[in-house]
């Protein structure tokens, strides 16, 4: 049996297969910290990155959005090659190369990024950021652990094509990532965010897991419309991520701390902060908050202070 991700280390989480990574989630009991930052964006402190900074506040998991696996960088990271790292103002390194594989080393959790099925040329920035079965397999390959496929605002994402998305991603990766996928807005297209037929569809497509807005973030997302689709998402073996992806990363802490309970009501096994509490990462506080409402003190401050030589 996997150990609970809730009481894992650096070590265990280094040693941790794709499925134990699932499993390890499932048995925390809805316990479990995401937070979201923005790989390209300049840090919010200039002596440490924004990843750092997340995983010091307490989050389980880091999700990197705007990473491009064609052209890996997570600034504030020294680059491997330092000759070639240029600076930032002066202060804080640009990261050129930086993958998965070096942000884990420092900060001792699992990590992962969006990949985003956009089909509107005009709002494609750059190529590494597609779903597509090869940035997939370069994402693996630069040691992510997660993979969501979803999409950012204005992008004119689909359900239908992350559907799509999804199927060729699993074919092609087999179970060397986590796959999680949906939305966490709407993501500039019209129609229902999601149904339950859309997540009887992507479990059949290989998903491992479903992504949803958080209650109260979406206009009509409830508690109770929320909780329908977790019930739908866990009859097909499926865990869930419950999102914060509209900019309330950034809203007093207790706001925050009314999203966290009403997002553990729903019965959801993840709980994420975006990246848009200023730019780039949630308000560091605020992701204390929301840890603290979720789980409290104890296994909170296990996160932040845990070695990573544990």
């Amino acid at each position: 049996m996997a150990k609970r991700l809730l009481d894992a280390n650096a070590s265990d989480f280094l040693a941790m297969t794709s499925r134990q990574i699932i499993e390890g989630i499932r048995t925390s009991e809805g316990r479990i910290v995401a937070a979201e930052v923005i790989a390209i964006a300049p840090p919010l402190i200039d002596k440490v990155s924004n990843p750092e900074l997340a995983a010091s506040m307490g989050a389980d998991l880091i999700l990197l959005n705007f990473y491009d696996v064609t052209a890996p960088q997570v600034i504030g990271f020294p680059a491997e090659n330092s000759l070639s790292d240029s600076k930032i103002f002066g202060r804080f390194p640009a990261g050129q190369g930086v993958t998965f594989k070096q942000v884990k080393s420092w900060i001792g959790r699992p990590a992962g990024l969006n990949l985003e099925p956009i089909e509107n040329p005009e709002a494609v920035t750059s190529s590494g950021r597609l779903a597509t079965a090869e940035n997939a397999r370069l994402a693996t390959e630069q040691g992510t652990d997660f993979i969501v496929i979803t999409g950012n605002p204005n992008t004119g994402v689909t359900m239908q094509g992350i559907s799509r998305a999804t199927e060729k991603i699993r074919e092609a990766i087999g179970n060397k990532a986590v796959i999680l996928a949906g939305k966490m807005h709407a993501a500039g297209s019209s129609g229902t965010l999601m149904s339950k037929e859309d997540v009887q569809r992507l479990a059949k497509e290989g998903a491992d897991g479903i992504v949803l807005p958080a209650p109260a973030t979406v206009p009509g997302m409830t508690v109770e419309v929320a909780r329908t689709l977790v019930e739908a998402a866990h009859e097909s073996n499926l865990i869930v991520m419950n999102t914060v992806g509209t900019s309330q990363e950034g809203a007093s802490i207790s706001t925050i701390e009314q999203l966290a309970l009403w997002s553990k009501m729903t019965g959801a096994d993840i709980h994420h902060l975006g990246d848009a509490g200023t730019l780039g990462i949630a308000v560091p506080e605020n992701i204390y908050a929301w840890s603290i409402a979720l789980r409290g003190r104890r296994h909170t401050w296990h996160r932040m202070a845990s070695s990573l030589k544990r």
